[in-house]
């Protein structure tokens, strides 16, 4: 049931930021949530911080995924812009709207 494949991919495409944590990204005709790692932002900052994931992976982008592992079923990864130099939860680090950070 679960499919490694979609996510050992070069790229995918950013088809919804659904909230802080959980995105959804398309990889040709497969689609796959991903819960980003470490990532536990504080509710009253939940939408500055979707507003900021929005703003620096605008749908359609593409992007690179790490994989880390499972939790209820969903993946949790790294999620990359294509070139490498942005990442979501370092992005979310950074403006302070979550402080965990896991090692690479």
């Amino acid at each position: 049931m679960i499919f490694l494949n979609p996510v050992i991919v070069n790229s995918a495409e950013i088809l919804q930021i659904k909230s802080s944590n959980t995105i959804l990204v398309g990889d040709q005709n497969r689609n796959l949530t991903i819960g980003l790692l470490c990532v536990d932002v504080n509710e009253n900052d939940e939408l500055e911080a979707i507003n900021l994931l929005k703003s620096e992976f605008p749908r359609g982008s593409k992007v690179k995924l790490k994989p880390f592992g499972f939790k209820d079923n969903v993946l949790l990864a790294k999620v990359f812009n294509i070139k490498g130099t942005k990442e979501m939860t370092e992005l979310l680090v950074a403006k302070d709207f979550t402080s965990e950070i896991c090692p690479s």
